[in-house]
């Protein structure tokens, strides 16, 4: 075959044209295999030992990458030609042959016309499979099969052709794949009913296009729909990201510590949980400045153990954020650099000034971005590894990427936050969502939508609508990262805003700027003024289902949505209320518009 040279952007490689995924290329489908198909030599490793403390055993590698045209021996990706079936624009002629060019065989028809990829395809419901619809099989099956054995018996395999007929309208029923041998055809619009492929005798082949067929084990057991080429669920990515931040010990490790080295300890490990251990317990606090209830769990040795907290990897983060914010003016020269500010001297509204309890302008920061697999069809589908090698098990390969970017970091008040999230009608407005996570059985990958992280996940979603105006750049290039959890030892609370972008929208300074609270203050609280009303009030406000799976309270696309490549959770786990109030619950910056509006 005549290779096909043809360029895409180095992030493009991970989403959405990664492993598994259909692109489009001058005229031809084709479909990126695993990771074992790479040639190793020139795609280089890339170290993030946070990211694969998360994914366990294996290995992070780029995608090869050139810089300028591409020739012949410039390293590049394999990609399968799928599906394989095409027809004919010239002659309608239906089949899996290509003609040749030259000596070369090439994407055209034996009479010159070009040979365009047939639009539906067959994946499996639940297994995640996808395949070719055996369109020669298909034509020869259903009604016109039952009345004649001429149709049954058809071995006319260069018959087929598919055309359209103008005198059926536009829909499906104009589209006929039609075998000439025997006379008989079929409209498309049987190929879209329930269980029509089942009923044909077309099952899955239980592996994915570039496999092999002895690399199937075992058969699947699940049934397959014709679903078209390019549609959205066809490819469903699971990606991981983790900033390279240095691991920071949480406050509550190092208490623990202290904790053991006092020298009353062992006095309260001995009692066991009798009164002379709840004293010296009290003893213990009073030296150190932790409480009691702290000192008798580590003696009981109730605390989160330091292996678990690295499994998830906003608590690294969340430590190292915390140490530079107390840090002041960041003058090293890592790849993480954040200067904490102070909100001393700022001006601004006191309901919202007191409940933000640090600032962070994160000058650099490096993201790792991976891909684990992806799912076809349903989002309950199994999940297909990257890497389908002899390796996929011991040392698996998954493509990534780093980048490097800026950012603003913002740290709120837990004490204000824990007596706001306290309150009945908050807990009882997050309860919603709570409910619909536990209904849902994919919704259990998403945060615990507790009423912290939707305020805090809707106000970093306003400040990006509102940065996208005001830093440069746009709105599809800041990410956000949600640090928001009070079931962990470290109760977090915060937000981070940045872009990691691998073209020059990487480190331009938009953000960094922004992010000094005489800037950053004036911008949240235009942020809160542009939420205020939606253009789609009072449905919006009022509202309490939105959303994919109703995921979302008060939020839509007019005033809280942004771009789903820019939003830890797709865009779901949303409420305008939680942030600004409503009729009956009160916001956590409910009060800061009120003050600002108030006559001076």
């Amino acid at each position: 075959m005549e290779k096909i040279r043809h360029d895409l952007r180095l992030s493009e490689t991970i989403s959405p044209f990664g492993v598994g995924a259909i692109v489009d290329v001058r005229g031809e489908s084709l479909m990126a295999p695993d990771t074992s198909w790479w040639d190793k030599r020139f795609a280089h490793e890339i170290s993030c030992e946070r990211l694969m403390a998360r994914l366990g055993a294996g290995v992070l590698r780029q995608p090869p990458e050139h810089a300028g045209r591409a020739g012949k021996d410039t390293p590049a990706l394999p990609y399968w030609r799928f599906p394989a079936w095409r027809f004919c624009e010239r002659c309608d002629k239906l089949s899996k042959l290509t003609g040749k060019k030259k000596g070369k065989w090439s994407n055209a028809c034996e009479c010159g016309g070009a040979l365009v990829p047939m639009r539906y395809i067959a994946v499996c419901e639940k297994g995640s499979h996808a395949q070719d619809v055996n369109w020669f099989k298909w034509a020869h099956r259903g009604r016109g099969a039952s009345l004649s054995e001429a149709v049954r018996f058809c071995r006319d395999y260069k018959a087929l052709r598919f055309h359209k007929l103008a005198t059926r309208g536009e829909g499906l029923a104009a589209l006929v794949v039609k075998c000439y041998g025997c006379g008989n055809e079929r409209r498309l619009a049987e190929l879209v009913t329930k269980g029509a492929l089942h009923r044909d005798g077309i099952r899955c082949a239980g592996r994915q296009p570039w496999e092999p067929e002895d690399s199937v084990k075992k058969p699947c057991p699940y049934e397959l729909v014709a679903v078209q080429r390019g549609a959205t669920g066809n490819y469903i990515a699971e990606r991981i990201s983790a900033l390279d931040i240095p691991e920071e010990r949480p406050q509550s490790a190092e208490a623990a510590d202290k904790i053991r080295g006092h020298v009353f300890f062992e006095k309260v490990v001995t009692d066991n949980g009798g009164p002379l251990s709840e004293q010296v317990a009290e003893w213990i606090a009073d030296d150190l400045g932790v409480t009691s209830e702290t000192v008798l769990a580590v003696a009981a040795g109730e605390e989160t153990a330091p292996d678990e907290m690295l499994l998830d990897l906003k608590d690294g983060e969340w430590a190292a954020f915390l140490k530079k914010l107390d840090g002041g003016r960041d003058g090293s020269g890592s790849d993480f650099v954040v200067d904490g500010r102070s909100l001393g001297g700022v001006t601004g509204p006191q309901s919202l000034l007191g409940k933000i309890s640090g600032i962070g302008q994160v000058r650099r920061v490096r993201e790792v971005r991976a891909l684990r697999g992806f799912r076809r069809h349903d989002a309950e589908a199994a999940m297909i590894s990257v890497d389908l090698g002899s390796d996929q098990r011991r040392w698996p390969t998954y493509p990534a990427i780093e980048l490097f970017g800026e950012g603003i970091f913002l740290r709120f008040d837990e004490r204000k936050l824990a007596e706001w999230e306290a309150q009945p009608e908050v807990e009882a407005r997050a309860g919603i969502l709570k409910e619909r996570r536990a209904d849902s059985p994919w919704a259990g990958r998403l945060d615990m939508p507790e009423p912290r992280y939707i305020a805090l996940h809707t106000l970093a979603h306003l400040l990006i609508r509102r940065l996208a105006f005001a830093s440069g750049y746009a709105s599809a290039a800041l990410q956000e990262r949600i640090y928001a959890n009070s079931d962990r030892t470290d109760k977090t609370a915060g937000i981070l805003i940045y872009t990691a972008a691998g073209d020059a929208q990487g480190t331009l300074g938009g953000l960094v700027r922004l992010g000094a609270p005489e800037r950053l203050i004036p911008l949240l609280v235009a942020a809160l003024d542009d939420a205020d009303i939606c253009s789609n009030d009072p449905v919006c406000i009022e509202s309490d289902r939105q959303g994919a799976s109703q995921l979302n309270l008060s939020a839509c696309h007019g005033c809280s949505l942004v771009s789903e490549t820019s939003c830890e959770t797709g865009n779901r786990l949303l409420d305008r209320q939680l942030v600004l109030g409503g009729s009956d619950v009160r916001g956590l910056l409910d009060d800061v518009l009120a003050e600002v509006r108030q006559p001076r």
